[in-house]
Formats: C-alpha cells, structure tokens, sequence
C-alpha cells in the first residue's frame, strides 16, 4: 500500500550510510540524501501492523509497505490515515536467465561428480575475459579494487569452501549478506545459481604451482561482494520483487557502486506489452537506484528461441544496462539470448558478451551457457573502467560504455551496441583525431535496390582479394536476393544468418591465442525516422557484392544503416 507524506520524520544520512555509501553520492555530486532516502512515518506502519496480518516490506523509496491481509482487513487499511491506495499482488512467478534450471532439493538430492577442466574449458575460461580486453585491464592493474559490488540471486551454496573463492573469502572481501526470503544472513544454503554467477565476477581457476592464484574467470577478483538471496527455488512469488526491492535499498545503505541482477520476470508474471521500464516494481527501483549512483547490470534474459522471444524484467528499464549473449564460437548474438526492443520501443539490449562460459558449480567448475553470465562479465569490466575513472557518474559510465562498444553507433536488437572496449577509455597521446574513420563499403544506387558493396582496399584478406560477385552456387543467390522475407526484423528476430564456423569449432584449439579471430561480419539496419528498427541482419562477408536491399522497401524518413570493420555508414533517401 502507498503512504501519503513523510512529514516530521528525522533522517541523519551520517547516522543511516555507512561511509561507502556517502563517499559514492559526495563523488558523483549527489545530495546527502533525498526524500526516498527517508523512513516511513511511525505512526503509520503502527496502524498498518495493527491491523494486517504480517508486514512482509516497508519500503523507504516507494513510501510503502507490503503486508498480507484478508479482504477485510484490507478495506480497514484502506480507512487509515496517510494510506493514499491499497493493491493486490498477483501471484505468479519469474525465471533466472540461465539455460540449465536450478535444481531443487527434491529434483537433485546429491551434487554430480567434480569434472576436469579439459583444454577446451581452459581456453574458453581465458577468452572469455580476453573477449572484454582482459588483459590490457590487467596491465593496467585494473580487477576491480575499491569497488562495491552486490550480487542479486537465488543462493550461493558452496561458496566458502569452493577454491576459487579462497582468496575472496581469506581478505574478508565479502562484506556483507542477507537472504531476503528468510530474513536471515545466511545467503549459503539454498541454490547454486548465485556461485556460477559470482564466477563470472570474482571466481579463478585452480592454483598452480606454488599456490599462486589461478587465472581469474572474471574480470574484478579484487572487488568487494555484498551477496543477496531474492529468488526462491522450485517455485517463485511476487514476493522475490518485494525482496529485491529490500536488496535494493540495503544494497545503496552499504555503498555498493554495481548491481548484478542475474534474473528475468517474463510470461509468467507479465503481458510482452508491460514490458516498457516502468511497468514491475524492480524496473521502477532498478532506476531509482541509477539515480542514487549505483549502475545496475542484469542479464537480458533467454528467450530469444521460445515464443515469448524479448527481454525481461528489470533489463526493460530505461536506466539499466541490460546484456545479451554472444556465441564464442561465432562472437555473433547467441540464440538463446532475448531480442528487443522494450514494448514502448527502445533500443534494448544496450551491451553483449560471451553468454556460454567456465565458470564454478558447488562441485567443481562448469561450462554453463545464458545470459546470467554475459551480465556478470560486463559488471566485473564496469568495475575496472570505474576503477579507473572514480570520477564518473553511473550515467557517464552505462553512455561511456555504450559508445566504447565494438559496434557503436550502430546498433540492433540482437546484439545491441556489441562488446564494450577498454581502449575508448585509454587516453591516446598527441592531439585527437578529428577525421572519420576511413569507409570500408559504399552505397550503390540502382533504380530499383541499394547496392552495399566492399572497398577493394577493405576487402583484402591475408591470402586473398574478395571478388566483387560469386558467380555460382547458393551463396551468389544467397547474397544477392532482394531480401522480400524478414530474416532478423523487429518483428520476427531470429539469430543471424551466414555465420561462419573458426577453425576452434568441434575440436581442440587449433592456436593459444586467448580470443578468437572471427570473421569481419557486415551489420545493416533499417531503421524508421523514430529510430525503431523494422529489419536488421548479420552476415559473413564473403564477396565484395554483400547485400541489395529494395528501394520500395525504404519508407519515407527511413535510414539504412551498416557496419563493417569498424566504420558505420547510412543512407537515406
């Protein structure tokens, strides 16, 4: 139920922050404090708790309090002063954006075997942060120390014990945990979910030789945790929002500067048009705690390969930076991974990265495939930028890492802005460059299409030029069709075509290079005068002649846009 007003509550913020959580607001030139930062009034949760049943949440930003009541009881709470509106929570339930279901005590009473990491985990643990620019972090120094980050989550059992975590746990760098569920601290007792998760930010591969620390599969092993229970196993309520709410607002109390939230609210609790940043209570405190100076990163969700096909919740909101996962097969948007747009049309997901990795299990360590993994590697790569940069603000950070992307400025539902990079944020000595990137491709006009073709000068490759046309074969009739079906719009995403395979693919690692070496791939888009993609697709250049799109499919103020090999060019008619 909402409350009315706040008036003649005392608040001392030097008394309520702890001294994290006052250095973050002073750095970003935020208020000491601001009326949501404000308790609920005394004398009205008296009244409540005197009539309702249970007090489930008193919620400081939203002036509210959650309870359960008869429906008796809640028309005499409806009479009491200062309640402005009572509602009722419906009742259903949300998923965690991962591809594996977290088993229950009943469904899997006992762990499977511990499994040996074979050559192949190895090396996808490596490129995994190899793909974020890992290593430059690392000659930087940069793993996320005096960082705060808190990790949003269904449990974390197994995670004091797990050799991964040693070093996390002997520095006491896990300040913090509560299960919001039970309230209770103990956050390591239900759910394995969180510690593949906390892999992904902080975990490392066993120690060699002499106990030096393995390498880290994540990228701030040296931050600091708050861990959070706000998902139930087996079945799930309304009331998991509720406690990530609380996690929320305990979470900025203790000066946390990122939130991982690993979990998508979908069909089973909301309409695909509800969808829209400001519809679910999380999305709502997922931007409220943006403006509070706090980034929060969650996992776009995987149901880019089931009829529900979008994102989720809290990743619709405005202010959130919301992940999907790439291929590290292909480095191309995942299947698995949700699509946007928002329902009110905004460009989401906002950034992407690997979403099948090493990471921990309770027994051992895993390659595990979703999105819940792609949001913990881009938080642990935030961490180390605002490392570097302690004097940005959470906006300044989730814009800076938008335009660092590999992609940017174009961008698509499937992989929205790409992969962030760490060299946009290293600054370059001399003066800065004002000229354009040089094109790579041009736009041919036709009478009836738009050719895109290659440069000759971007078309080379080291053993060969690409012909301006293949002349036989599928491929010729592949590349050069007028495109009249919608292979990965807004309306019908699917994953993108013409993907080719590395030589990595299906066997061991043909070179011990950390990151693959992909295929220069072409992005186009057709985007109307609102910006709303209405087509968009991926392809594997393999001729210069690469894509001709129809005139009669161009619209009146509507842009094509394309990207290849760095530079990004549009047309408009």
């Amino acid at each position: 139920m909402r409350l009315s007003d706040k008036k003649g509550v005392r608040f001392d913020p030097a008394r309520y922050f702890t001294p994290q959580a006052q250095a973050r607001r002073a750095r970003q030139q935020l208020p000491a404090f601001e009326a949501s930062d404000l308790p609920v009034r005394a004398d009205y949760l008296a009244g409540i708790t005197a009539v309702a049943d249970t007090v489930t949440l008193v919620s400081r930003w939203f002036n509210a309090v959650a309870c359960r009541a008869t429906p008796a009881q809640a028309a005499v709470l409806r009479s009491l002063p200062g309640v402005v509106a009572v509602e009722a929570w419906p009742q259903a339930s949300g998923a965690l954006a991962s591809r594996r279901p977290v088993p229950t005590a009943a469904l899997q009473p006992l762990e499977p075997p511990a499994k040996l990491i074979s050559a192949n985990d190895y090396l996808l643990a490596r490129r995994q942060t190899a793909h974020l620019d890992g290593a430059a972090l690392r000659a930087d120094g940069l793993d996320g120390r005096g960082l705060r980050i808190a990790v949003f989550d269904v449990g974390f059992r197994g995670l004091p014990e797990h050799p991964a975590f040693q070093e996390l746990v002997k520095s006491k760098r896990i300040v913090a945990t509560h299960d919001f569920l039970k309230n209770r601290d103990n956050v390591y007792q239900t759910g394995s979910h969180g510690i593949e998760v906390m892999g992904c930010l902080a975990g490392r591969l066993p120690a060699g030789l002499g106990g030096v620390p393995g390498p880290a599969l994540g990228l701030a092993p040296a931050a600091e945790y708050l861990l959070a229970r706000t998902e139930q196993l087996g079945r799930e309520r309304y009331a998991e929002e509720e406690a990530w709410l609380a996690a929320v607002e305990w979470a900025d109390k203790l000066g946390v500067d990122i939130i991982n939230s690993s979990l998508a609210y979908t069909e089973q609790r909301y309409f695909p048009e509800q969808m829209n940043g400001h519809r679910s209570l999380i999305s709502r405190a997922a931007n409220l705690a943006a403006r509070k100076g706090i980034l929060v990163v969650s996992a776009a969700g995987n149901d880019g390969d089931n009829d529900w096909l979008r994102i989720g919740t809290p990743a619709d909101a405005d202010s959130v930076l919301a992940i999907g996962g790439l291929d590290p097969e292909t480095g191309l948007h995942a299947e698995f991974s949700s699509y946007g747009p928002t329902a009110d049309r905004r460009a989401k997901p906002n950034l992407a990265a690997f979403g099948i990795v090493l990471t921990t299990t309770p027994k051992g360590y895993e390659r595990l495939e979703g999105t819940s993994f792609s949001a913990p590697l881009v938080a642990g790569f935030a961490a180390c930028l605002w490392q570097k940069n302690r004097q940005l603000t959470a906006m300044q950070l989730f814009k800076g890492m938008e335009k660092s992307a590999e992609l940017f400025p174009y961008f698509d539902y499937a992989h929205g802005y790409g992969r962030p990079r760490y060299q946009h944020f290293v600054p370059k000595p001399g003066p800065k460059p004002t000229a354009a990137l040089t094109p790579t491709f041009d736009f041919v006009q036709h009478d009836s299409l738009i050719a895109i073709v290659i440069r000759s000068e971007a078309a080379m490759r080291p053993a060969e030029m690409l012909p301006l046309m293949v002349e036989q074969g599928e491929a010729a009739a592949q590349v050069t069709s007028e495109l009249s079906e919608p292979k990965a719009s807004a309306e019908t995403p699917v994953p993108p075509v013409g993907r080719e395979q590395p030589a990595t693919a299906g066997g061991p690692p043909l070179a011990p290079l950390p990151e693959p070496h992909y295929p220069a791939y072409l992005y186009w888009n057709l985007a109307d005068r609102r910006g709303v993609l209405r087509r968009y697709e991926t392809r594997a250049v393999t001729q210069r002649l690469v894509v001709q799109v129809p005139r009669r499919l161009l619209q009146k103020g509507d842009v094509l846009k394309v990207y290849f090999k760095g530079y990004t060019g549009t047309y408009s008619e």
